[in-house]
This record gives structure tokens, C-alpha cells and sequence, in this order.
């Protein structure tokens, strides 16, 4: 059985164009079958794009990124350097389809969480695979505090009411502070600083 956050998708690829208005801009995706939230942008990834802090001149991972939803938009509205990251080789395909087609200044790699991500960040922005389990979801924020720079943030977005809390509480044992910045849709968008 493959999921989203497996390596190689079994099913066919059907592609399909959805389009959707972030960070004040009109930005189109292609996306397919055997990855995350084919159909729309997510509620999780639209508040974390939405929401986000991202500063001139930061580097960026979006790790996880699927299609490229929250990477390529920031990227975009933010004239960002982004680096997009995730284990689903399908999702790193139409990723990179993503990037050319909406012209950004990003790339992306196969990545299982770090494994190919040796450099560290200004922020990390992530929509954590909750289906995949409680313990993917800790290496994630434990392994982001070595690919962050002083002083940069992971921002993390969950349900509260869906295991949200338990990862802000895992945030804080590892960064020693987290805090909610934006709630919407049920979502709630943490961060957490790199001391």
C-alpha cells in the first residue's frame, strides 16, 4: 500500500491544473494522483502560506513540499530563494514541473526528511505527513533544529484538535519556546525560534 508520503507512487499519473490566489498572488499547479491534496490547496498548507514569516534575503526549505504549494508561492510573492524537499519521488517531479512553469527562483531534491539537505536555513515551513505517524513527526522537528541557522524559525502547522498540541509541546522541548501565530480553518500555525 503506498501513501503520499512514500518514496514511488503505484498508480497512474493523471495530471491536472488547479489554480489558487496566495499571498496576493495567482499561482497554478500541476498535481496528480499519489500525491497530497490533488484536488485544492489544502487548508494546513493555505494557512501556512498565508501566515508564514519570511524575511528579505532568508533561505527557505520547505520540507515535505509535495506538489510545491507552499515553497513556490512564497518563492513567488517573496522573490525568495526557496529549496523544496520531499521523499515522493512523484511529488519531486511535479514540483519541478511547478517551478518552471511559475518561473521562481527554487529547486528541489528527493529528500527522506535531511538525507539529502546538508545546509541549514533561515526558516523551515512545514505541514507535517500526521498520517505517517507521531515519531516521523518528531524526527522532523528534532531534526530541523540542526538545519537551522541562530536565530531562524521552524513554522510548523497541525490541528490543535488532531495531534496540533502534542507537536507544539514536542517544539518546545526541542527549541525550548514555541508560540501560535495565526489559527484558521482549525489550524493553528506554531513557531518556534532557534536559540
Amino acid at each position: 500500500m503506498t501513501h503520499y508520503y512514500s518514496a514511488k507512487q503505484e498508480s497512474p499519473l493523471r495530471l491536472k491544473m488547479i489554480s489558487s490566489v496566495l499571498r496576493g498572488k495567482e499561482i497554478e499547479f500541476y498535481t496528480g494522483s499519489g500525491v497530497f491534496s490533488k484536488d485544492k490547496i489544502d487548508d494546513g498548507s493555505y494557512v501556512l502560506i498565508e501566515n508564514a514569516i519570511i524575511k528579505k534575503n532568508w533561505k527557505i526549505l520547505d520540507l515535505g513540499c509535495g506538489y510545491g504549494a507552499v515553497g513556490i508561492s512564497i518563492a513567488k510573492s517573496e522573490n525568495a530563494d526557496v529549496v523544496l524537499a520531499d521523499v515522493n519521488e512523484r511529488a519531486v517531479h511535479l514540483a519541478e514541473k511547478n517551478i518552471e512553469h511559475n518561473k521562481v527562483n527554487a529547486s528541489v531534491r528527493t529528500s527522506d526528511l535531511f538525507s539529502s539537505i546538508p545546509e541549514k536555513f533561515d526558516t523551515i515551513l512545514l505541514n507535517p505527513p500526521q498520517s505517517a505517524g507521531k515519531q516521523l513527526c518528531f524526527r522532523m522537528i528534532e531534526e530541523s533544529k540542526e538545519h537551522l541557522n541562530k536565530n531562524g524559525l521552524l513554522q510548523l502547522v497541525a490541528r490543535p484538535k488532531k495531534g496540533g498540541r502534542t507537536l507544539s509541546e514536542k517544539m518546545k522541548e526541542v527549541f525550548g519556546n514555541v508560540e501560535v501565530i495565526a489559527k484558521k480553518h482549525g489550524f493553528s500555525l506554531y513557531v518556534s525560534k532557534n536559540s
